[in-house]
This record gives C-alpha cells, sequence and structure tokens, in this order.
C-alpha cells in the first residue's frame, strides 16, 4: 500500500485494452483473449482521476476538487469518459497495451482528511455497490466495458476488502467515520458498530504479521472479514462488478488480511466467474518473505511482483544493484512461485517514486521497459511512464497526464515490444536463461518450445565486444526488434547457435526473436490454478493439434469442453481434494510437459476461526492446526495450517487462525506443537469434530488436550 502521510493506502484499478487499430508490427497470430490468462497481455495503470476529464459534467465542486490540479491531494476531474475517448483515439491502441488498470470504481467518501486529502485514489470506499460519481454513473461503466471488449480489450478493476476509509473511534466527526453503506443503506460505522463489523484494536505498529493484520492500518477502518455480514457483502460486492463484465480483479493490501478469508474469496469468485486476480503484497528494496511466496502459491491469486521491480529500480535507476543481481533475483523466483510467469510486474506505480528522475536522462527508463517487456511475468506500464512524468512519491508520483505524445521513445518501445508478447509464446511462457552476463551487460534468453526471444542490455556508459555469446537461435541473421530505437543492430547466428562477435554500445538495447509453432504439444499456463469438481479450466500453449485428444490430472481423464491447437479447455473431473499435475496428450499420442499443483479443493470454501485455549508451549515453539481433509492437511503435519497468533483478538495461551475450509463438512482435527527445528507434539485424546456451516464464517473454540 501507499502511504499518505498518516494513511496508507493503495489504488490500482485495470482496464484491459485490445487493439482497435492493429498495430503494422503485430501478427495475425495473436495470444490468447480468455479472462484467466494475461501471459500475452500488457497491462496499463491508470489512477482515473488523473489520466484524462472526458466529462467534465460530473467533477466535483467544494474543497475536494482543484480545477488546475495545483492541489495534488484532491480529485482533478479524470473520468471513465477520459479513458474511452484515449481508447477510441488510438492512444492507447497504438501503444499496443490489451489491459488497462483504473482505480477501484465504487462510491468513496467525500469528506476530505484532516491532512487535507480527497478520495481521488479510490480506496475510502463508502459503497461497494455504487459507482464512485465523479468517475461516472453505471451507463458510463457499461459503456467503458462496452467500448474496451468491442476493441478486444480486457477491464481489471481494483477492489479493497481490507478496509472502509480513515476513522478515528474516538473522534466520530473524523472524515466520515469509516461508515460503510450496502446499496445506500448504513450498515455501520466505526463508533456505531453493533454488528462488530471492524476490528476495534487500535492502529498496527507492524511489529509482526499478526499484528498488521488485525490493526488498522494507520487511521483506516479495519474490516472484521470473520464477521458473517462483512464478509457475505463484500462477496456480493465483488460479484455485482464481475456481472457488469470486468475481467480481472487486482486485490489491495493482500498481506494486512487473513489467509483464510482470502482463499475463500477466490473460490466465491471462481465458482461465479473465474477472472485473473493478483493481491498486493508489498516488499521493501531488498525485501524477501517467504510468507509472500506461501501466498502467491496457495491463494488461489497471483501477486504484484515488487522484487521484480525494486530490484530492477536498483540496477537501471538507482545504481545500487548489478545485473548479476537481477539474474539472481530471476532464478530465486523461479524457484520460489509455483507459477512465477502469473506474477504482475511493473517498474514503478501508485506506492512509489517514478521511474523516471527529474532532471535525469530519459534512457534509463527505455532501458527498464525493454527489460520488463521482455521478461517473465504480465508487465504493467504505469499511466504516463511513457511520457516520462517524475514524482518522488505520494501525491507527485500521480501528476496528471500532460501530454499524449505518440512519438517519444517510450511509447514507441512499447508498440513495438507489446505486440511482440501475442506474437511469440516465449515472452509469455519461456523460461529465463542467462547467457551473458557481467555488473553491465545482462544478455538473456526466453524460451518455449522451438519459439526463442534473446534480449541484450548495456546499462554501463562503455562499449563492449560480445563474444562467445550461445543461444537457441537457429542459424541466420536476426534483426532488431526494436527497429534500433535503443542502438540495437544485426546479430549473425551459426548452425550451432553460436553468434559472432558484436558491439553492444553504451546505454543501448536490443531484442532478437525466432517463431515457429512447434508440433509437439506444450502446455504454457493453465487457469484458474484451483478449482473444484466440475469447474472449468483453460490450458494454453501449442501443438495441441486440431482433433480432440485427452487432459489427464494424475491419472484422471477430464471430460474437454474446447479443443483447439493453442486452448483447450476441460472440468475436473471426479478426483479426491489435493494437488495434481496436469498433462495432455494430443489425438496422435504425443504427451505434453506436466503443469505441476494444480489444486482441487473439497468443495465450496468458507472462513472459518479455529481457537485453542491453553496451550503453553516452551520459546521457539508455535501451534498449528492438522485435520481429516485436503485443506487441513489431510493429517499430514509437514503441511499443517499455521503457525497460530497469540496477540490480538486472542492472547497467550489461547491462539487462533482463521482457515479456509471445505463448507458444510465434517472435520475431525488435532493441535500440534513444532519448535524451529520441525520437532512436532501432538495433542493427546481423541479427534476435534466439527460442522461446518454451509457458507459465511463461523469460529470453533477448543481446550488444548
Amino acid at each position: 500500500m501507499h502511504s499518505i502521510r498518516l494513511v496508507k493506502l493503495a489504488i490500482s484499478l485495470v482496464l484491459f485494452l485490445t487493439l482497435v487499430i492493429v498495430p503494422t508490427t503485430i501478427h495475425a497470430e495473436v495470444g490468447p483473449n480468455n479472462d484467466v490468462n494475461y501471459s500475452t497481455d500488457v497491462i496499463y495503470q491508470i489512477v482515473t482521476d488523473r489520466f484524462n476529464d472526458g466529462d467534465p459534467t460530473n467533477n466535483p465542486t467544494g474543497d475536494n476538487y482543484s480545477a488546475d490540479c495545483s492541489n495534488l491531494q484532491l480529485y482533478c476531474g479524470g473520468d471513465w469518459q477520459g479513458i474511452i475517448k484515449k481508447i477510441q483515439d488510438g492512444y492507447l491502441t497504438n501503444m499496443g497495451v490489451t489491459a488497462l488498470w483504473i482505480s477501484q470504481p465504487v462510491e468513496n467518501v467525500y469528506a476530505v482528511h484532516t491532512d487535507g486529502y480527497a478520495s481521488y485514489h479510490g480506496y475510502w470506499a463508502r459503497d461497494y455497490k455504487k459507482t464512485n460519481p465523479y468517475f461516472g454513473d453505471f451507463s458510463d461503466f457499461d459503456q467503458l466495458i462496452d467500448v474496451a471488449h468491442r476493441n478486444g480489450m480486457k477491464v481489471i478493476i481494483d477492489f479493497t476488502p481490507n478496509h472502509s476509509s480513515p476513522a478515528l473511534e474516538t473522534k466520530p466527526g473524523y472524515v466520515e467515520n469509516g461508515a460503510i453503506y450496502d446499496n445506500g443503506n448504513l450498515l455501520a460505522s466505526y463508533s456505531n458498530d453493533p454488528l462488530n463489523l471492524f476490528h476495534h484494536y487500535g492502529g498496527t505498529d507492524f511489529s509482526s504479521f499478526e499484528d498488521s493484520i488485525y490493526r488498522n492500518l494507520y487511521d483506516l477502518t479495519d474490516y472484521n472479514l470473520n464477521n458473517q455480514v462483512i464478509n457475505h457483502y463484500l462477496k456480493e460486492s465483488i460479484k455485482l462488478w464481475l456481472d457488469k463484465g470486468i475481467d480481472g480483479i487486482r486485490v489491495d493490501a493482500v498481506k494486512h488480511m487473513p489467509m483464510g478469508f482470502q482463499k475463500s474469496l477466490m473460490d466465491e469468485i471462481y465458482n461465479h466467474r473465474p477472472v485473473f486476480t493478483f493481491g498486493e503484497w508489498f516488499l521493501g528494496t531488498n525485501e524477501v518473505d517467504s510468507k509472500n511466496h506461501y501466498f502467491a502459491n496457495e491463494s488461489g491469486m497471483s501477486l504484484l511482483d515488487f522484487r521484480f521491480g525494486q530490484t530492477l529500480r536498483e540496477v537501471l535507476r538507482d545504481g545500487t544493484d548489478d545485473w548479476y543481481g537481477f539474474n539472481n533475483m530471476i532464478q530465486s523466483t523461479a524457484s520460489a512461485y509455483d507459477e512465477v510467469i502469473d506474477q504482475v510486474t511493473f517498474i514503478d506505480n501508485h506506492d512509489m517514486g517514478r521511474f523516471s528522475v527529474e532532471g535525469n536522462a530519459t534512457r534509463q527508463t527505455d532501458l527498464a521497459l525493454a527489460v520488463l517487456l521482455t521478461s517473465r511475468g504480465v508487465p504493467t506500464i504505469y499511466y504516463g511512464t511513457e511520457q516520462y512524468l517524475t514524482g518522488s512519491g505520494d501525491p507527485t508520483n500521480r501528476k496528471p497526464m500532460y501530454s499524449f505524445d505518440k512519438s517519444t521513445t517510450a511509447y514507441k518501445i512499447i508498440s513495438k515490444l507489446a505486440p511482440l508478447r501475442k506474437q511469440n509464446p516465449a515472452l509469455a511462457y519461456g523460461n529465463t536463461t542467462e547467457r551473458w552476463v557481467n555488473s553491465d551487460v545482462y544478455i538473456y534468453e526466453r524460451k518455449f518450445g522451438n519459439n526463442v526471444v534473446v534480449t541484450a542490455i548495456n546499462r554501463g556508459y562503455t562499449d563492449y565486444e560480445i563474444t562467445g555469446l550461445q543461444t537457441s537461435l537457429p542459424g541466420g541473421p536476426y534483426s532488431d526488434q526494436l527497429g534500433q530505437l535503443l542502438g540495437g543492430n544485426e546479430i549473425h547466428v551459426n548452425s550451432s547457435g553460436s553468434v559472432s562477435s558484436f558491439n553492444l554500445g553504451a546505454r543501448e538495447a536490443a531484442v532478437w526473436e525466432y517463431t515457429e509453432t512447434s508440433t509437439t504439444p506444450q502446455i504454457g499456463h493453465v487457469g484458474p490454478v484451483m478449482g473444484q469438481v466440475g469447474h472449468t479450466i483453460t490450458i494454453n500453449g501449442e501443438g495441441f493439434g486440431a482433433t480432440e485428444g485427452q487432459v489427464h490430472l494424475g491419472s484422471e481423464s477430464a471430460t474437454i469442453v474446447t479443443w483447439n491447437d493453442k486452448e483447450v479447455q476441460f472440468t475436473v473431473p471426479e478426483v479426491m481434494a489435493g494437488k495434481y499435475d496436469v498433462t495432455l496428450t494430443t489425438a496422435d499420442g504425443a504427451i505434453s510437459n506436466k503443469f505441476s499443483n494444480f489444486e482441487v479443493l473439497t468443495n465450496e470454501q468458507v472462513s472459518v476461526r479455529f481457537v485453542v485455549n491453553n496451550a503453553n508451549t516452551e520459546l521457539g515453539s508455535n501451534i498449528y492446526l492438522v485435520g481429516n481433509v485436503h485443506e487441513l492437511g489431510n493429517w499430514d503435519p509437514n503441511k499443517a495450517i499455521g503457525p497460530f497468533f497469540n496477540q490480538v483478538v486472542y492472547k497467550y495461551p489461547n491462539w487462533y487462525y482463521d482457515v479456509s475450509v471445505p463448507a458444510d463438512t465434517n472435520l475431525e482435527f488435532k493441535f500440534i506443537k513444532k519448535d524451529s527445528v520441525g520437532n512436532v507434539v501432538w495433542e493427546s485424546g481423541i479427534n476435534h469434530v466439527y460442522r461446518t456451516p454451509a457458507s459465511g464464517t463461523s469460529t470453533i473454540s477448543v481446550d488444548w488436550q
């Protein structure tokens, strides 16, 4: 989340756009256009209020509006009609972006914060079932969806299920007291909360993971997500927007909500209408967090890849790291994330200083865009980066768009490389291999089947003679796909894949590619990565053939829904809950690579708080939960849920944890103690027994045996 002095927020809503006018560089053969695979897409993140004012009649009046945008803490007038106009006039489509990320569309508070901030960013929700009138009404939103879809574009919205708006429990007149409404009907405010919709434990000091989940982020009113009413309201609200036709969701502040709620939320989304969903788990410079990896692998959603963004900024913006460090990050994250190509990459956003720095040369931004658009993950361009907007932090990193110039080098780089992600599946699905590296130069290869893309970057101020470069490119000459925008030249590859020596000049970059569709089946992507029996799942790749073959989860055959050479849909067969390898066999018997760790859930999920009382431990030991279903580890202590918390909602020796478990199911479970080296002590006595609710949330509290 970003910090606004006292207030930590996050703003990101995504509109996914596909081309009105197809750039001449794009091939007729394009990547998938389904709602669960964004591997071939390029996202363009828009702070709606700061992009373009298409309808001045919906602008605010009074003290929350700055007509000339001289006060960046207030509304400036941008709206959905402004985005529509930039789709229709070709600015976005000619750039090649196929997705827009717009600010949260829901009604926000109207009061101005005591620090002078208005809710222009969209993160201070007031009513999730109404629109922010300063962005437009539902008819405007419908038009935005329609225009985007008619132009082949996806639309993603931001969603803030962690909190409502700023409040102080002792000052009911502070902003709007965190009040939340259900289509105009007041549910509660922070100082009048008879249903216990909010947490009342004060603000977090970030001293622990638990503290940051169950206390307020600064003065933002934190939802009690174990509450039936707020749990139901938030899940119904996101379904309203799914029914409006959105194609994806970015979830704010996932680091600060219980895993149990979030996995049950993803199950709700996948039950209703599956769309690509990614969350914000902020990581600072050089920060690596195993909980971040666990969340991405187990929650059912992807994450914004802060480690990628922070490292690339260190290398090309700040000069505090080099290409060895970047390559180590690439290799490390490929191992840590089950599906690294689904993590959403960026070089700047609304939560950090702009990549371009006032007074500095723009070349660093150009080089960073070339790396971003040819690396693994789903690349995201922050609005105005193509115009070299600057700003060291909130709110100067959210300046209004001053120009829609299509002639900047950055704009041209995006317009050349975004279509290449559609054309060559190596950029969407390929593994990354370092081919030549020193502190200044990084040459890396992406390969998928017979498809290859090689990128070379020299960040230094010295020319380098590149010798001994070996690639997977077939023999022949290869021209720079950037058209020498960054000084790159043609290379010559011999039949063994070795490249004739060439000069890579100072501050130069080049991209070379080879595209050849494989005749053997290659799975590149499966989505969603989590589902129930009967859910429809999509496989993308190539070489599947035109004639229907077979899909297997483990050894079990699945029913085919649709089949073509690049995309297959199947339904999850009747298998036990657990994680499976997905494989595809063509009609002529060729077997694909394995896609691992597809998760089959027991059934629909609910969030249940498990509490164990009087569980005394020695220093270094923690409490975990294990039980008789897949979601509780199937009695395997290595897959137990935890470690449990014991400081905020319940205090030691009482422990608690919110867990996503199958609905309307008889559970048997026990608690265990684990120490720092993995020694396990089981509860004694018979198993605890509990019937989960058919929907909503619940709490089960037992004593340690």
